[in-house]
């Protein structure tokens, strides 16, 4: 039977494309997502960082915290976070005493005070009766921020101290007065373990420890963190230690990350938020003789020494 009169077999016409119940996603959409809204960014030390309120106005000021800051390590930052913390509260709007107990006079020679020509300094204050602490005190570049210089006179303080009567109390008892004019009070120690920083964590009643990221300053933390136990147990009941401060860091090297890494292991929360990275600007700020603040206003070091005054008063209930 013939198939001429059936009609052609019709080529197929193409599938329609398979529906997705999902769209295609747009380029938008290829961008990797930042952290969500209710995550915390995770900073320097590993931990989520925390809000920081920018504290308000003071309306008065007096019944201030004394502040130590104490490392018997050189090199480590002491003085350059004395210098910056101080002037990043007095920027807050805080009343800030800075004080010298340093015979080698950094902190004086870093707000330009050159203290081979200091009449008076902070030596007369403890040996002495005849002068006043506002004939030795002086103003700073920063407003609101005045020192209480030293130089090498100091020294000496610490030998005629020993036969003194209660002479770990000597500092206390220069700094007391003043409280009632300052809401913050910070004393820059010497790098030592001696009579001297005795005196100053006698006096205090927060210390803080600057930390350099580095392995030889991290195994001096244990001995003085002996130290402070025994002035807690002995001396200054009252003494608290309110922060390990990591400085000197640099997130490029390993070496640096694992020793914040391990301080925060060993410490936990009792290690600022806040890192102050390395930079060249505060051996700048030395010769300036004035703080990154007014020095370098917008600098990534003036940045980390207002963050870490917004974390000093946090922790210390200052609102």
């Amino acid at each position: 039977m013939s198939d001429q009169g059936s009609p052609h077999p019709q080529t197929p016409a193409p599938a329609a494309p398979q529906s997705h119940d999902e769209p295609l996603p747009t380029e938008d959409a290829l961008i990797p997502a930042g952290p969500r809204a209710d995550e915390a960014e995770l900073g320097p030390t590993g931990r989520p960082f925390p809000n920081l309120p920018d504290p308000g106005p003071r309306a008065t000021h007096g019944n201030a915290v004394v502040i130590a800051m104490c490392n018997q390590k050189g090199g480590v930052g002491k003085t350059t976070t004395t210098i910056n913390l101080g002037a990043a509260l007095a920027e807050a709007g805080r009343k800030v005493l800075l004080v010298d107990f340093d015979p080698q006079g950094s902190l004086s020679v870093g707000l330009g005070v050159n203290p081979h020509m200091l009449e008076r300094s902070v030596y007369n204050l403890l040996l002495g009766r005849d002068h006043t602490a506002d004939e030795v005190i002086t103003e700073t570049v920063v407003d609101g921020m005045d020192l209480l210089p030293s130089n090498i006179d100091l020294s000496a303080a610490e030998v005629q101290l020993v036969s003194e009567v209660a002479r770990e109390q000597t500092l206390a008892r220069v700094l007391n007065p003043l409280r009632d004019r300052y809401d913050y009070i910070l004393i820059d120690c010497a790098p030592s373990l001696g009579l001297l920083t005795i005196n100053a964590l006698t006096a205090s009643d927060q210390v803080i420890m600057p930390l350099e990221c580095e392995f030889f300053a991290l195994r001096g933390i244990a001995l003085l963190t002996d130290t402070i136990e025994k002035v807690q147990d002995r001396l200054n009941p009252n003494l608290q230690v309110l922060g390990i401060l990591g400085t000197m860091y640099d997130g490029r090297t390993l070496h640096t990350r694992e020793v914040l890494d391990r301080v925060v292991e060993a410490f936990g929360d009792q290690v600022f938020h806040s890192v102050i990275r390395r930079t060249v600007k505060f051996p700048e700020t030395t010769v300036a003789g004035e703080p990154i603040t007014t020095y370098a206003s917008k600098s990534p070091g003036a940045s980390s020494y207002r963050t870490l005054a917004r974390e000093v008063m946090a922790k210390i209930g200052d609102r």
